[in-house]
């Protein structure tokens, strides 16, 4: 005989009570994540806590996914260079001819740089880095653009710091936890940097957008005298970035600026460095001249 399709559960109290309990917990599910959810739309860095928690306990799963992405990229570099390499020697001799006609006029204009200096008495500080970090993880599909490190207040990183690869600027950090710490990445919408072009000091900005793209827009609306290739590197200002560092390159020019790429994509480094800000840069530079001045005054008679 068939099983009659009428799942009603008759008079049997516990099964009337077993689908009203599950009812209830179903509807409060519903509400806290309405809850959630507005919350999390009206107060962003209301869960930051529970964000850096789970970045601590996704910590070495992180890790172990950043060495394995290396260790295949590696693999498939060296697959591709073994059927390349007849290429790729011909560019490398040009590229190291081309190197050593750069090196001789480098050397030269640091030796005239460094005359100068001498004549002007003007030092100039190294950057000293907080740390040297892995970058563990970023978003690739989402409209908000963020990335994770292996670093955190443990190691001196303070939400603001700017996080730079060896080619330029990664983004900054936003949220710290004890051993890692939630970076900001320039492709976000919500990061603007200002740049200026490395060649005449155009003032510009760059801002990320929603598909992970970057735009390089000018202060002064007019004519857009920005071209395909140009340079542009943080100018300073605003006290975060310290300035010099590579930001875009121009790919398309438009109307009010152009469309670029980033000097640096966080999909193809490991390491990152994470410096203090341009301000904190600054007062710890002029704390430091202080105390030699007060030195140099305490040792003359």
């Amino acid at each position: 005989m068939a099983r009659s399709q009428d799942r009603r559960p008759g008079y049997s109290r516990r099964a009337q009570y077993g689908i009203f309990t599950g009812y209830v917990i179903a509807l409060l599910g519903v509400v806290a994540g309405v809850i959630v959810l507005v919350v999390s739309l009206i107060n962003p860095d209301a869960f930051s806590f529970a964000r850096s928690s789970a970045a601590e306990i996704a910590r070495p799963m992180g890790q172990a996914n950043a060495k394995g992405r290396a260790t295949g990229q590696s693999v498939f570099g060296a697959i591709g260079a073994y059927f390349n390499a007849g290429r790729q020697n011909a560019d490398l001799r040009r590229e190291v001819d081309a190197a050593r006609a750069n090196a001789v006029s480098m050397q030269s204009l640091q030796d005239e740089n460094r005359r100068l200096k001498a004549l002007l008495g003007i030092v100039d500080p190294a950057r000293k880095p907080v740390a040297t970090v892995h970058l563990i993880g970023s978003t690739s599909s989402s409209t908000r653009r963020f990335a994770v490190i292996d670093a955190g207040s443990g190691q001196g990183v303070k939400p603001g710091f700017p996080v730079r690869a060896a080619s330029g600027l990664i983004g900054r950090v936003i949220e710290v936890g004890p051993d890692t710490a939630r970076v900001l990445l320039v492709t976000d919408p919500e990061n603007v940097v200002p740049v200026r072009r490395s060649t005449d000091g155009l003032a510009a900005f760059v801002q990320g957008a929603s598909n992970g793209r970057i735009d390089i827009r000018l202060i002064n609306m007019g004519v857009n005298p920005v071209k395909k290739g140009d340079v542009f590197v943080t100018s300073g200002s605003g006290g975060l970035y310290p300035p010099g560092i590579p930001v875009a390159v121009a790919t398309d020019p438009h109307r009010d600026g152009s469309t670029g790429r980033l000097a640096a994509d966080p999909a193809n480094n490991e390491f990152v460095i994470v410096e203090p800000s341009y301000q904190a840069q600054a007062a710890a530079q002029l704390q430091q001249i202080a105390r030699d001045g007060e030195g140099t005054a305490a040792e003359t008679p």
